[in-house]
């Protein structure tokens, strides 16, 4: 049975998507069957993998809308074990009718669960908000993996997060787990950087994983390319993070976290 991970958190740039795709990437390079779903309605997920809109045939949207199977969308890489499957809401009308379609949770829930023994990892990249569909990937998955960045913006997100995802258990999903908090961009001799890290030490330390993704132009490049990191450079310093990143979430034990607050005042 797959293991169900959504990468979230209510910020845009902080490298979720691209976490989403590299991390899924060096889990295939590692031989282990995975699949990213993109729940996201921009299609980053998308554009990162080179998927231009005459490649794609079907999408997370038409399995919400009964249009088409969840069999029907999956679209297969250049990494032989990694999968696909898109998001495509191209206008504001579509985006709005996906918005009710998020409504039906159970549905969204046993679509994705439907697929979970045909893969060893199951990632979803969601939007950058919590409602909808974000929701609906933590009372789907196994586990939460929270991608962040050294600033006072993302670390206010993070408690709204770790709150979102304590309502998530009482009301949906009991076993919800929290993988892990990591830096992504990391710069570390700037000062920022230092004051975000002893924040997460004193007040997140046993969500925290080893792995801290660098500020890396590889990384950078490797997106506009529409690769994963690992292919473009698998010596650069992004790509062996993200290997790293890959590695210490195998051997993760899975404990199951309580959520606790940072204090106040």
């Amino acid at each position: 049975m797959g293991k169900i991970i959504a990468v979230a958190v209510p910020k845009g740039g902080v490298g979720k998507t691209t976490t989403a795709i590299n991390l899924a990437a060096s889990l295939a390079v590692a031989e282990k069957k995975t699949i990213i779903i993109d729940f996201d309605s921009s299609g980053a997920c998308s554009i990162a993998l080179g998927f231009t809109p005459d490649k794609i045939t079907g999408d997370i949207f038409q399995v919400l809308s009964l249009a088409k199977s969840i069999e029907k969308v999956i679209h297969h890489t250049t990494i032989p074990l990694l999968d696909f499957i898109p998001a495509c809401v191209t206008t504001y009308t579509l985006e709005q009718r996906l918005d009710k379609l998020s409504n039906n949770m159970m549905f969204i829930v046993n679509t994705i669960r439907s697929i979970e023994m045909r893969y060893d990892y199951i990632i979803i990249d969601c939007p950058p908000f919590i409602r909808g569909m974000t929701t609906n990937a933590l009372a789907a998955a196994d586990s939460i993996l929270i991608p962040m960045r050294a600033e006072t913006f993302s670390l206010h997100a993070l408690g709204k997060m770790l709150d979102h995802i304590e309502y998530v258990r009482k009301a949906f999903n009991p076993m919800l787990k929290i993988e892990g908090i990591f830096f992504t961009m990391y710069e570390p001799k700037t000062k920022v950087s230092a004051i975000a890290m002893a924040e997460l030490e004193t007040n997140y330390k046993q969500y925290l994983l080893r792995t801290i993704i660098p500020k890396n132009v590889a990384i950078t490049e490797a997106t506009f390319h529409g690769i994963p990191v690992v292919l473009y450079n698998a010596v650069s310093k992004g790509a062996q993070a993200y290997l790293g990143l890959a590695a210490e979430i195998m051997s993760n034990k899975q404990k199951s976290y309580e959520i606790v607050s940072p204090p106040k005042g």
